[in-house]
């Protein structure tokens, strides 16, 4: 078994240690060739592997020390940010609100509401072009509701 296995790992591994340099060789006649030995006097390189360059990094700059209180702002101004944000989430949630208020009255106009191209012959109606108006009233209600979820939530994790 190692007889034979031998000979076809040469095989394999050996045209790669040749195949360092890639030519392009024009012949006599005109014809281009690949290859990886030079054949003739009309060869030029189009590929060379190059061994791998080792160099060494650039040296490390001391990094400069920073104040202790360099990310940090004092607690006066911090808690007038904090003010300042637990006001602008109260205003959106008081317009979320209103907007959610708005949105629940259309919705009830909609849905008491038929259109004469949602009626069939016989006086009954087409439920599903009904629903499909409806839909999007629907949708204006639960964004509104998950707006307030959300900002009610951002309330209590402030401090």
């Amino acid at each position: 078994m190692t007889q034979r296995l031998l000979p076809l790992i040469l095989t394999v591994i050996v045209p790669y240690a040749w195949a360092d340099t890639l030519y392009k060789c024009t012949g006599p006649d005109g014809r281009i060739t690949y290859t990886n030995q030079k054949t003739g006097k009309n060869c030029e390189v189009i590929s060379q592997d190059k061994p791998v360059s080792t160099f060494s990094p650039p040296p490390r700059k001391e990094r400069q020390a920073t104040p202790g209180d360099f990310p940090r702002v004092n607690g006066e101004q911090q808690k007038a940010r904090d003010n300042d944000r637990r006001t602008i989430l109260e205003t959106e949630l008081a317009n979320e609100e209103k907007n959610l208020e708005a949105a629940k009255k259309e919705l009830a106009e909609q849905e008491n509401l038929t259109l004469p191209e949602e009626r069939i012959a016989g006086g009954g109606i087409q439920g599903a072009k009904r629903e499909a108006r409806i839909q999007s009233y629907r949708d204006k209600v639960r964004l509104h509701e998950r707006n307030i979820e959300s900002l009610r939530r951002e309330l209590a994790n402030l401090k």
